[in-house]
């Protein structure tokens, strides 16, 4: 693979702002794209994907970015919408109720892949399923379990740093396991608090979480990965959502840098 690579980032915390602002802030923030929440309640909605994802996708491209994913459902309409608009994946999580048993979920998660995979050979659109520690597809492991007799050409793993660190994964490790699967890496972090004797979830900056971004970016280097690199945006910490994800860029892009070599990025 060439060794190039773009920067996205998943606009989830901007909710409110208008199509032409988004696109503005994004830019101003230093990335070349999104992740686009098509959700209800957004610059782009489900129902209307087929008018609305084009429009918002040209209003990206005005500014010179591009809509490197969506998050969104498995309907036929929002792969046709992707196609459209130029989008090449739809990212996923699938997840499951501890009540259930796990292997019986996973027959159950197989079986709603079965019934979208006609869709992505349709319409050219990679569906990326995305670890996420806690019930459902909790490590690379159980998403290679998952995904291993489906084409990877259509349907693929999405790593996650921060869920990955949560689960207790070696960086290096993890990316082996889905590494002929991998369809997007997502870079953000966490690590654990305790909460009056509880311990909960705490999404923070990139140097503070569980999972050390600079192996995983040496780790990516080595095994040649190139293209999105996605950074979600997430942070416990809601109101300093942009001073972090400023901060967050600029030192992934020092690591990569320093992995890649300065044009890769």
């Amino acid at each position: 693979m060439a060794e190039s690579l773009f920067f996205t980032v998943f606009t989830k915390p901007w909710k409110s702002q208008s199509a032409k602002g988004l696109a503005s802030f994004v830019k101003s923030l230093g990335f070349g794209g999104v992740e686009f929440p098509l959700r209800p309640g957004y610059q782009a909605e489900p129902a209307d994907a087929l008018k609305t994802l084009p429009e918002l996708a040209n209003v990206f491209a005005s500014e010179g970015l591009r809509i490197g994913s969506v998050a969104s459902g498995t309907e036929e309409h929002i792969f046709e919408a992707c196609a459209t608009s130029g989008v090449p994946l739809i990212r996923v999580m699938m997840g499951h109720d501890l009540k259930e048993d796990y292997l019986v979920a996973e027959i159950r998660m197989k079986k709603d892949i079965e019934n979208f995979l006609p869709f992505c050979a349709r319409y050219g659109v990679k569906v990326g399923v995305q670890q996420h520690c806690g019930p459902g597809v909790n490590n690379s492991m159980e998403m290679l379990h998952l995904l291993s007799d489906y084409d990877p050409g259509l349907i693929g793993g999405v790593w996650d740093a921060a869920h990955s660190g949560l689960a207790g994964e070696e960086p290096e490790q993890a990316l082996d396991i889905i590494w002929d699967r991998l369809a997007l890496v997502n870079f953000k972090n966490a690590c654990y608090v305790n909460k009056g004797g509880a311990h909960e979830r705490f999404f923070t900056t990139g140097k503070l979480g569980l999972c050390p971004w600079e192996r995983a970016v040496r780790h990516l280097k080595k095994k040649g990965y190139a293209g999105n690199i996605c950074m979600p945006a997430e942070y416990t910490e809601e109101a300093r959502t942009e001073q972090y994800i400023k901060e967050d860029l600029a030192y992934l892009k020092s690591l990569c840098q320093s992995a890649y070599g300065p044009g890769a990025v």
